[in-house]
Parts: structure tokens; C-alpha cells; sequence
């Protein structure tokens, strides 16, 4: 089904591809370094396919991709993506790597050793002195990078004021230093400007906390590496395409090494908790369903105003459907495989994000409304079943 709307930003109609019932597409992409660039891979197969997001939100490496897509107009989102890609990817490693595991293992390492001693070009840069030889209260004392090169890419790369007209809406997670609080930035509610994005990414001890008003934040990744929660707690009725890309996955092999401990133990505590989140969500509405259908039986006036209020509001539940799209770990790959920001790795992750959503758009199936009263369904291409 094709919607149309308004561009705010240049007052042209647009068409949105939706589906029956549905109103609202959300992509939310989760924090994972250089593995970010399988989410540009999905969202090129989502534009391929006329697939336009109403709402982008994200963590880390996902809020800097959903900055870049939100601040830009439809034509120039896609290109501004390769070019935030390709820029901080553009040092060379080896000139040549021969064919084998062991070949392309050794070139990652020594790709994310030089992403250790040399930073990463438009993204962060080592601090000097280091923070071991720095006073303390010193700007250099509580981080091993400088992200400065970061706010710089994101100044070329975003429209800032385009994203804060809310033609689509925007929203990035990030914790309170001191609180230890998960908060969202949304343009719903406040003016987006670099430092929403680059607290969102400030993971430590290698980035620094950001300065907001007058308070601090990290990494919203060190507390939730995926914003699904936020949309699946927004009190409306609005029905929900989800595109979850993960880039960490919560299933695994058991290790045979300590390179395969370390590489399992990152997969475990960065992956979002989909299973949980939807479990909850699942059990609310169905609480939710057999209130309405409680007080529909009670007439009007056994009811108080604010008992009417909640009737009429449960007589229209959302649906969601959530199409879960997760990185599969490459088996030359380790623990290194969220700073290895190598040009050829970042090709391979982006190509796999954009094989994976063709392959999930494949099913049309998926791409419906639950049923009604049926609540939340979610679909993975990697598992072929419901959950």
C-alpha cells in the first residue's frame, strides 16, 4: 500500500510504501562500532524497495547511521552513509591479502591494532598525553580518544535542521554519568544538535563523556544496546512495522579459546534483549485486551470520566510486527570485530545487511499487521520461524 505524505522540508508530496493497517515504520539500529555498516547494507535494501522509515532511533554506531538518514533529504541519505562509511574507513591496511582464514585473521588484527594506536579518520583520535599521565579534572584524564573529528563528520554529513523539523522522527539513547539513568534525546520533544549523537556514541573509557546542559553522558550501550523498548513503550495506537538491526548476536557456539570467551562475551552483553522485550510487551496487552473486554460490560454510568477515558483507549491496541535482522559473525572474525574498521570488512558488513533485508523483504508474509488482538509477532530471517 502506497501513503502518501508531505516533505515538510521541501512541501512535495512523497509516497511511502506501507502496509494494510500499518501506521508507522520504525528502524531502530543498535550499537556496535565497525559493524554498523550492515545497518547502511539494510537500509539500502529498504530504499531499493521504497521502504522509508517514520521514525529512526539508535545506539552508538546506530545513532550516528540514524542521524545521517534523518538529516538528510530522501535522494541524499543513502549517498551520505557510503560517504560517512568510506571516510572513516579509508585507511589502507595490506595492500594484498592472500586467500584463507588465517591470512584474513591476521589482517583484522592488524587493522584493529592500528584502530588502537592510530584512531579511526573522522571519527576519533588518540589523546596525548594519555589519560595514565594526565592530572586529574585534566580533558585528557578520563578518556583514550578524542572524539573532535567525530562532531566535525557529523556537522558535514547531517542536516541538523532538517532532522529537527520532524519530518521523521528522531531519537538516540544515551546514560546519565552521574545518575546512571538511560535516557532518550528525541526531536519530539527537544532540538537535536551534535551532542545528542556523539553521547550516544561515548563509549568508555575510550571516548569522553559528553556535556549536555549541564550534565554528563556515555554510551547508551553500557546499559541497553537497543532503543526496541522506547517504541514498544509509547502509549499510542498506532499500528508498528519494526526493523530491528542488531549487529551482536545473543546466540553462539561455545568457545574452544580465550579469543572465543572474549568475542562470546561481547555477543552476550551488547545484544538486545528482543526475546525479553517482547515477552513483556506480549503479557501488558494481553492484560491490556481483557481489561477492555471488562469494562465493555460495565455500562457507562457505573463509570467514572477517567474509567470511560481508559475504556475507549484499549479498544484500540497497537499491533507490531518486528522483522529482527542480526549480524552473523564471520568466522575469521574475533573480539576485535567492533573497532577492525578496515575498508574491506566494512564492504563485507554492508553487503551482508543488504543480502539479509532482500532475503527478509522476500517474504511478504512477514511484512503484514499481526492479526488483530494478536498483539506483537516477530520474524527473523536467520531463525525462518516466529517467535
Amino acid at each position: 500500500m502506497d501513503v502518501a505524505v508531505t516533505d515538510v522540508a521541501y512541501q512535495r508530496p512523497v509516497r511511502r510504501w506501507k502496509p494494510e493497517r500499518c501506521d508507522r515504520i520504525a528502524l531502530v539500529l543498535q550499537g556496535g562500532g565497525a559493524l554498523g555498516a550492515y545497518q547502511a547494507g539494510v537500509f539500502q535494501a529498504l530504499s531499493e524497495a521504497d521502504i522509508e522509515p517514520d521514525w529512526v532511533t539508535g545506539v552508538s554506531i546506530g545513532a550516528i547511521n540514524s542521524a545521517i538518514i534523518a538529516g538528510n533529504s530522501k535522494q541524499w541519505r543513502l549517498k551520505r552513509l557510503r560517504t560517512f562509511w568510506e571516510r572513516i574507513t579509508e585507511r589502507k591496511i595490506w595492500s594484498y591479502t592472500p586467500d584463507g582464514d588465517v591470512f584474513r585473521k591476521a589482517r583484522n588484527a592488524a587493522s584493529s591494532w592500528l584502530t588502537l594506536i592510530q584512531g579511526q579518520p573522522g571519527f576519533f583520535s588518540p589523546r596525548h598525553p594519555t589519560p595514565w599521565f594526565s592530572l586529574a579534572g585534566a580533558q585528557s584524564a578520563t578518556s583514550y580518544y578524542d572524539n573532535a573529528p567525530l562532531r566535525e563528520t557529523l556537522e558535514d554529513l547531517v542536516d541538523f535542521s532538517l532532522l529537527n523539523e520532524k519530518t521523521m522522527r528522531f531519537s538516540v539513547g544515551a546514560v546519565n554519568v552521574l545518575s546512571g539513568n538511560f535516557v532518550y534525546f528525541d526531536n519530539q520533544h527537544e532540538t537535536i544538535e551534535p551532542e545528542h549523537v556523539m553521547a550516544s556514541g561515548a563509549l568508555p573509557p575510550a571516548l569522553p563523556m559528553v556535556k549536555i546542559g549541564t550534565d554528563h553522558f556515555w554510551d547508551g550501550g553500557i546499559v541497553s544496546n537497543t532503543p526496541l523498548q522506547y517504541i514498544l513503550d509509547q502509549d499510542d495506537p498506532l499500528n508498528t512495522l519494526i526493523f530491528q538491526v542488531d549487529l551482536f548476536s545473543a546466540r553462539g557456539v561455545l568457545p574452544r579459546d580465550i579469543q572465543d570467551v572474549m568475542a562470546r562475551h561481547k555477543d552476550i552483553m551488547y545484544s538486545s534483549r528482543t526475546r525479553y522485550n517482547t515477552d513483556v510487551y506480549r503479557r501488558i496487552h494481553i492484560w491490556k485486551a481483557r481489561l477492555s473486554a471488562a469494562l465493555q460490560k460495565i455500562s457507562d454510568d457505573r463509570l467514572s470520566d477517567d474509567e470511560r477515558r481508559l475504556r475507549d483507549e484499549l479498544a484500540t491496541l497497537p499491533e507490531i510486527t518486528i522483522l529482527q535482522l542480526i549480524y552473523q559473525q564471520k568466522a575469521y572474525e574475533g573480539h576485535a570485530k567492533d573497532y577492525e574498521f578496515s575498508g574491506t570488512s566494512m564492504r563485507e558488513h554492508w553487503q551482508s545487511g543488504y543480502e539479509d533485508t532482500k532475503r527478509t523483504l522476500k517474504k511478504q508474509e512477514w511484512l503484514r499487521m499481526p492479526v488483530e488482538g494478536a498483539g506483537i509477532v516477530v520474524h527473523d530471517v536467520h531463525r525462518e520461524s516466529d517467535r
